[in-house]
């Protein structure tokens, strides 16, 4: 041990064991600040490289998932789970995790010296750990559904807000505003329920754990005033004993009043684990074909699909599809026609049969060769933060502008970039209000012109299209066609009266075939459709 030489009076002091206990004092503080440090840095990098490789992989994940998974979920929740929970998660690690660290070497050391000091004395301090895990575990287990709950409702409310902001406009012609607001304050108040309760119950842990770590200290007491009065310890002992004892608790209380914080945390990892654990789509053949530019010859086999088993979508379903032929489909909602595509790019997988591009069957390509033989116009206009030359030039290989141009005014979309200020560098963004529903359907088109697909699939291409624009689209489609297989789905049949072959689907099966001239002197589904959309009523009532 240090010694401190005595204070003689009259004699002054001797300053030189002071001075050697300050600096040594000085070099401890120093070393702790370091090693804090330097735990501070660790745990920054290990928090963050976690989140950062949480994030990689649900990014990379969504990529692998099948569409029906996206069909059953909504699109605030699913950014919650990349956003708003792995943020979370980081919050959990970063303060959670150094404090419990900090706590367990504190309770070690703390221990060490108790049992060098009275090790009857220390065991009875470790009756408290085991007695406040139980009542943690306890509460914990109330709690945790809590946090989940809280979770799930702050993607809902995430939702409601980003459906709401997408179609701001419709909410407030078809004065749904109230409607919506009133839909906010349920969810908000629902997510305000699951949170108190989670908080609240939680919050009981640390009191809880409190009043075992007192009970602790008159159990000490107790026995410490005993052993003191039998002679078997001094109550110098005792006192130093009952110090490192409330030492000992501290850490207990801190980790119990971490418990909302990393419940909240593990709530939040259910979450994006669940994301992480969905089932993919089924992974590309390990030896594939390959194709460079498809001929565009497709062939249904006896094709069977099923959104879920007891209810079946298309049965036995066959088709021959020649290169360069217009194929339409038609039919009611529901009636399998966006499907069928689907299936052709694999974003589903077939139950039975077999599909074939130029005679090899799909799932004998991977995905990404399959798909680069396709271009796409979809119903609903896709058109992301970017130039008008970088919408256009998406998904294609060659972004040159000049090949832009050239697609642009095939779509007949050319002019109208032109006429903006900044022409095709103009920034655009998915709900930009200066361009309208039609301008961002020529956008899309001209997108499709650009990839140059072998395969053209048209879903509603004109759907948002007024009719002077339909005009230009359908001549600009009819080009784009040309040496191409394309598939066009329309309700609108004024759209696809030159297609070469027209599909006639029902409830998931095909029930005629033909060009309009063939269908329409058959005088079934087809023509009833036809006539539906096209005769008047006054003149029927003649």
């Amino acid at each position: 041990m240090l010694q401190i030489s005595p204070v003689v009076p009259g004699q002054g002091v001797d300053f030189g064991p002071v001075a050697r206990l300050l600096l040594l004092a000085v070099v401890l503080f120093a070393i702790a600040s370091f090693f804090m440090w330097c735990q501070g840095y660790l745990m920054a990098g290990i928090t963050q490289r976690t989140v950062y490789r949480l994030r990689r992989d649900a990014e990379e994940k969504l990529g692998r998932l099948p569409l029906r998974y996206f069909d059953g979920q909504s699109r605030g929740d699913l950014l919650s789970r990349v956003t708003n929970d792995i943020d979370n998660i980081a919050n959990s690690l970063q303060q959670g995790l150094s404090q419990i660290l900090n706590s367990l070497l504190t309770i070690v050391s703390v221990l060490a010296m108790m049992i060098w000091i009275s090790p009857i004395l220390a065991l009875v301090s470790l009756i408290a750990i085991p007695l406040s895990m139980f009542v943690t575990i306890k509460i914990a287990k109330r709690s945790q559904g809590q946090f989940i709950a809280q979770w799930d409702w702050t993607g809902k409310l995430n939702g409601h807000v980003e459906e709401m902001h997408t179609g701001h406009a419709l909410v407030k012609v078809f004065g749904r505003r109230n409607k919506a607001i009133e839909d906010f304050a349920t969810l908000n108040e629902r997510l305000y329920e699951s949170s108190f309760k989670a908080q609240f119950v939680s919050g009981t842990i640390q009191p809880t754990t409190m009043l075992v770590s007192n009970l602790m200290y008159v159990a000490i007491s107790v026995l410490g005033g005993y052993k003191v009065a039998t002679g078997t310890m001094t109550l110098g002992d005792v006192q130093a004993f009952i110090q490192y004892s409330r030492q000992f608790s501290f850490p207990l209380a801190q980790i119990a009043g971490l418990m909302n914080l990393v419940q909240s945390g593990v709530a939040s990892a259910e979450r994006v684990f669940e994301l992480l654990d969905a089932t993919e789509e089924s992974p590309d053949t390990t030896m594939p074909r390959t194709i460079d530019r498809a001929i565009g010859e497709i062939r249904f086999e006896n094709v069977s699909f099923r959104y879920s088993p007891e209810v079946p979508l298309i049965e036995d379903f066959s088709l021959v599809v020649k290169p360069g032929q217009t194929v339409a489909i038609v039919g009611p909602t529901g009636a399998g026609k966006t499907t069928l595509v689907n299936l052709i790019m694999r974003f589903y997988e077939i139950n039975e049969g077999r599909i074939t591009l130029d005679g090899i069957d799909i799932r004998e390509l991977t995905r990404d060769d399959l798909r680069r033989q396709f271009g796409m116009v979809l119903q609903d206009t896709w058109l992301f933060t970017g130039t008008m030359n970088e919408n256009i030039a998406y998904g294609s290989s060659d972004s040159a502008h000049e090949k832009v141009v050239v697609a642009a005014e095939a779509a007949n979309v050319d002019h109208l970039l032109r006429a903006l200020p900044l022409g095709y560098e103009t920034m655009l963004t998915d709900d930009n209000a200066t361009v309208s529903n039609g301008e961002r359907q020529l956008i899309t088109i001209a997108r499709a012109f650009m990839a140059d697909p072998a395969v053209l699939i048209l879903d509603e291409a004109t759907s948002s299209v007024d009719t002077r624009t339909e005009v230009l689209v359908q001549h600009a489609m009819s080009v784009l066609r040309e040496g191409r297989t394309s598939f066009v789905i329309a309700h609108r049949l004024s759209t696809i009266r030159d297609a070469d072959t027209i599909l006639v689907m029902d409830r998931g099966h095909l029930v005629e075939q033909g060009n309009h001239e063939e269908l329409m002197a058959k005088g079934g589904f087809y023509r009833d459709l036809y006539e539906s959309q096209f005769t008047s009523p006054l003149s029927n009532s003649d």
